[in-house]
C-alpha cells in the first residue's frame, strides 16, 4: 500500500513516496492517488515536479509518471503549458452564484484589469433573444458582443440584447474598459435588480474556441442571464467563459431550499 505519511521540517505532513508493487493496483493507479492526496494537501502550490523529478522520487518508469499525469491532467487536477510543462490547475477569478454580479467588477476585484474587444455594438432583430426578452420578434434590440481579457489573456465571449427603446444610448458607449450595467445605469438610468441565471459546460464552436485560445475538444462554460428590472426584462445575455480561469461557487445552508432541474429536451 501506499506508504504512511511522514512529517517534513516545515511541518506539513504528506504522504511518503513509496508505492506497493505487490498490489493489484496498477503503479500509474497508485501513483495518482499519492499526488492526487499530494494536491489536496497543497503541497504543490508554488511548482509541480517534472516527470523526471517523479521518476527519482517514486523509483518507477517515466511510462509510469506520464500515465498518472495523462489521468490527473484528465481530472482537471493537472495541465499541459507549453514552455512550462505541467502546472497545477488553479482557476484565477471566482464568483458565487445567486447574487447579481458584474464579470467586469469581479475581475477588476481580483486586482486584474478587464478589457474587451467589442466585436459589435448595433441594432438588430434576433428572434430567439426577442422571445427571452418577451418581445415581439421584429423589436429593435441593441446588440453588444465583445471579447472581454483579464490581463492579457481572454477570458470570455459575451453577447448581450437589450431593447431598442430602453438601451438605444448605449450605442454611443465605449465599452473597451467597463461593464454592461454600469452603462445602463449611467446612460440608461435602469440597472437589472433581479432574473435568473444558467450555467452549462459545452465544447464551444470553432469561432469561440479560436477567440478564447482554446484547445479542440476543451469544454467552457456556457452561461445564459435574463436580467430583469421592475418586472421587464431588460437584458438578455450569453457568455462562454474559459473553465481554467473562472470558477462558479454556491453557498448554501440547512434553511435554505435549492434543486436540480432536469434538462427538458427539445
Amino acid at each position: 500500500m501506499i506508504g504512511c505519511p511522514y512529517s517534513r521540517p516545515n511541518g506539513l505532513i504528506v504522504p511518503a513516496a513509496s508505492l506497493d508493487r505487490s498490489s493489484p493496483m496498477p503503479l500509474w493507479a497508485q501513483l495518482e492517488a499519492d499526488l492526487q492526496a499530494r494536491l489536496q494537501a497543497g503541497e504543490f502550490d508554488v511548482r509541480f515536479p517534472t516527470d523526471g523529478a517523479l521518476v527519482d522520487e517514486y523509483g518507477v518508469s517515466r511510462h509510469t509518471v506520464r500515465e498518472a499525469i495523462r489521468h490527473l491532467n484528465r481530472s482537471g487536477l493537472l495541465k499541459r503549458e507549453r514552455g512550462r510543462g505541467t502546472v497545477v490547475n488553479r482557476s484565477e477569478f471566482e464568483q458565487s452564484l445567486g447574487t447579481l454580479y458584474s464579470l467586469f467588477n469581479s475581475v477588476e476585484g481580483s486586482g486584474v484589469e478587464q478589457r474587451s474587444d467589442v466585436l459589435s455594438l448595433c441594432l438588430t432583430n434576433d428572434v430567439d433573444a426577442a422571445t427571452q426578452l418577451g418581445v415581439d420578434p421584429d423589436t429593435q434590440l441593441v446588440f453588444l458582443e465583445r471579447v472581454r481579457h483579464a490581463g492579457d489573456e481572454p477570458l470570455a465571449v459575451d453577447r448581450a440584447w437589450v431593447p431598442a427603446d430602453l438601451g438605444r444610448p448605449l450605442l454611443d458607449c465605449d465599452f473597451t474598459h467597463t461593464s454592461l450595467y454600469d452603462e445602463l445605469e449611467g446612460s440608461c438610468g435602469v440597472r437589472p435588480d433581479q432574473g435568473w441565471e444558467r450555467l452549462t459546460p459545452v465544447i464551444p464552436p470553432p469561432e469561440d474556441r479560436e477567440r478564447l485560445g482554446l484547445r479542440r475538444g476543451q469544454a467552457a462554460f456556457h452561461l445564459e442571464r435574463l436580467g430583469v428590472r421592475d418586472d421587464r426584462a431588460i437584458e438578455w445575455r450569453t457568455t462562454t467563459i474559459r473553465g481554467d480561469r473562472y470558477r462558479f461557487v454556491a453557498e448554501w445552508s440547512a434553511s435554505g431550499r435549492s434543486a436540480l432541474t432536469p434538462q427538458r429536451a427539445t
